[in-house]
């Protein structure tokens, strides 16, 4: 190859390198500004000094009592080494039913209906609340990449009752959605967070006046419903710069005549004992099952663990949750309400397992419907999911 040639060749080389970054470049930068506005924002001023004076702030963000345990290089082989059965083969559709139901007051004073993943419409001894409102398609801060829910909403936002309060666990993306917020900011309703929280539903329009930011075992009132912000063992975060800046939590609702426990994302830990001693017993516990991996134990609690917490939170009877919606782990779609039935029915657990949309009273609890269908999944045995630190 002569001198000439190889100038041509850097030449032509260097072209394309110049060009590849440029692609990458500009798409970093439509990425960034698409997704600038879902990411949220930090907390600033009086409400970072509130946070910074929690016992739960440790220097530079908030921390578990108890640490989560990760295993590097199993995170990468499970991506290769799950199931295939990960989301549903067929699309999914569900109806939420006759809708004038909510226009009158449960018979028992208690009725919920799981709207998918973490989503329920609680009412309780005459009031509403909403948990964890995702009503969008997909669990990221970018309209055209991320997981994809597996149906559509079963009730449109527009044709809720008025609702009381809306709850959110933490900043994950498939438990606090920007286009949701959005929808509903103007609502005529609390919204009740974790510490940090806010400061992304404030910059997103929902007036400060009507947000409600609470620490682990603090109390707030909307109407003559108590609401405590409980712990939980688990982890915050939208973008690559803000991990843990904001809090966690789950929640206790105390009504005049019942009680019910939401856990948000957790982890099992020993202060679920102490949870149901402060503030249950519990009419109900609504647990997450769903999106475990054994490398990564303490993030999610995994079946057997869910009916385990349930005891040690003194419940009467367990919906579990955040399954059936997003593809956000390696197991089987259904696996994990399929290993719950098991280890309830091993423990004596009563277990509600509705059709999204579908309302139920706990102590007006009928037999299960099996609406998903039979597909291959682990058990307890060929997967076993335990969290660190936990007798």
């Amino acid at each position: 190859m002569s001198e000439i040639q190889r100038l041509v060749r850097r030449r032509r080389l260097k072209r394309i390198a110049l060009g590849a970054l440029a692609v990458t470049l500009v798409s970093a930068t439509v990425v960034v500004v698409q997704a600038w506005v879902p990411f949220g924002h930090r907390a600033t001023g009086d409400r970072l000094e509130r946070m910074r004076a929690s016992p739960q702030w440790d220097g530079g963000g908030f921390e578990n009592p108890q640490p989560l345990w990760n295993d590097g290089l199993g995170m990468i082989t499970e991506a290769w080494t799950g199931s295939d059965q990960s989301s549903p083969d067929q699309p999914l559709e569900f109806d939420g039913g006759d809708l004038s139901r909510f226009e009158q007051p449960p018979a028992t004073g208690l009725r919920v209906t799981w709207l998918g993943h973490s989503t329920l419409l609680i009412e309780i001894d005459g009031h509403t609340v909403l948990t964890d409102p995702v009503w969008g398609e997909r669990t990221s801060p970018l309209r055209w990449a991320g997981p994809t829910r597996f149906f559509p909403p079963p009730i449109p936002l527009a044709e809720l009752p008025p609702v009381d309060a809306v709850l959110i666990s933490h900043d994950h993306y498939d438990h606090l959605d920007y286009a949701t917020i959005d929808a509903i900011k103007q609502w005529d309703t609390r919204f009740v967070v974790p510490l940090g929280v806010g400061a992304h539903l404030e910059y997103w329009g929902v007036p400060v006046e009507r947000i409600i930011e609470l620490d682990w075992w603090e109390r707030t009132r909307v109407g003559a419903l108590e609401i405590a912000c409980a712990p939980a063992r688990h982890a915050s975060g939208r973008q690559l710069f803000d991990q843990n800046n904001t809090l966690w939590a789950g929640y206790a609702l105390l009504g005049g005549d019942h009680r019910v426990f939401f856990s948000g994302d957790t982890g099992l830990f020993p202060g679920m004992t102490e949870i149901g001693e402060q503030l249950g017993p519990f009419d109900l516990t609504m647990i997450e099952a769903g999106a475990y991996g054994q490398a990564w134990p303490d993030w999610h609690i995994g079946p057997e663990q869910a009916v385990r917490a349930h005891q040690m939170l003194r419940g009467e009877v367990m919906l579990p949750i955040h399954w059936g919606l997003f593809d956000l782990a390696y197991h089987g779609w259904t696996e994990p309400i399929e290993r719950t039935l098991i280890a309830a029915a091993a423990a004596g657990v009563v277990v509600a397992a509705p059709q999204p949309g579908q309302s139920f009273e706990p102590e007006a609890l009928g037999p299960i419907e099996r609406w998903w269908p039979a597909v291959l999944w682990r058990t307890a045995k060929e997967y076993p999911i335990v969290s660190t630190g936990v007798d």
